[in-house]
């Protein structure tokens, strides 16, 4: 038997079927159009705690040190130096090695070394300029200027050991906590930061010292051109005096020009 629908009877069939397969729904108050979805509402819960967690995360993240300063470095920890001073000759040098004090160390330097007297000053101005003698003056001249700016490079590298004690042990404590303390992105980069902070003025306070060392090296240079040259002089001055002074043995024409005292 074939059953003839009208079209109203098609709609009224077809609009049950989508009704019967729908998610489960409710209606809210006895209001037919409001309508309360449990899956659309689990999802939203999730994705809400899926959001707070990542906040959470970044949170902690950003957190940061407010102190920094405890990790501040100069130099590197030294111990004391000693000079003795058995009749005040070394005065003023114990504090030129230990401290940032450029007076006590043009002071200790004078006390430590020889003073040039009056009448070798005076022997000095009757000499030419690039004569050996004032090379000699210019060589002493050039230590005296350097090696009070040495002591004070190392007084000044020696100074702050407490300070760089404290900051590295510091520094060092926090880079080795497990706690979550110190353990935020943030944190371990100014951890990172203050590393290499105390590295570059490690690097810089070393930098004074080498530039001693090679003024150290310049005034050596000095010296030992200074003796090399006076060699060199005296030898061509001997041959000089032997090619215009006959030094030949008796009964003998040839001059000995080859000899040397």
């Amino acid at each position: 038997m074939k059953i003839t629908m009208t079209r109203p009877r098609k709609c009224i069939f077809v609009g049950s079927l989508v009704l019967a397969t729908a998610t489960p729904s409710f209606a809210l108050f006895g209001i037919g159009d409001i309508v309360f979805d449990p899956t659309s509402y689990a999802s939203l819960v999730s994705q809400a705690t899926t959001a707070l967690n990542q906040f959470k995360t970044i949170q902690s993240n950003v957190e940061h040190f407010s102190i920094k300063q405890q990790w501040q470095t100069a130099l590197t920890k030294l111990e004391n130096m000693n000079v003795a001073s058995m009749f005040g000759e070394t005065a003023g040098l114990n504090i030129a090695l230990n401290t940032n004090s450029p007076s006590a160390s043009l002071t200790g330097w004078k006390t430590a070394t020889t003073p040039m007297n009056s009448d070798t000053t005076t022997y000095l101005q009757t000499q030419y300029a690039n004569s050996s003698l004032r090379a000699q003056l210019a060589m002493i001249e050039t230590s005296d200027a350097v090696s009070p700016d040495c002591l004070t490079s190392v007084g000044t590298y020696r100074g702050n050991r407490n300070q760089n004690m404290n900051a590295n042990s510091l520094l060092a404590q926090q880079q080795l906590d497990i706690t979550s303390a110190t353990n935020s992105e943030v944190e371990q980069l100014n951890l990172m930061n203050a590393a290499e902070s105390q590295q570059m003025s490690e690097l810089q306070s070393q930098g004074a010292l080498q530039v001693c060392l090679a003024a150290q090296m310049t005034v050596a240079n000095m010296q030992q051109r200074n003796a090399v040259v006076q060699d060199l002089n005296t030898a061509a001055a001997v041959q000089q005096q032997r090619s215009v002074n006959d030094t030949s043995a008796t009964n003998e024409s040839n001059t000995w020009q080859t000899y040397l005292p």
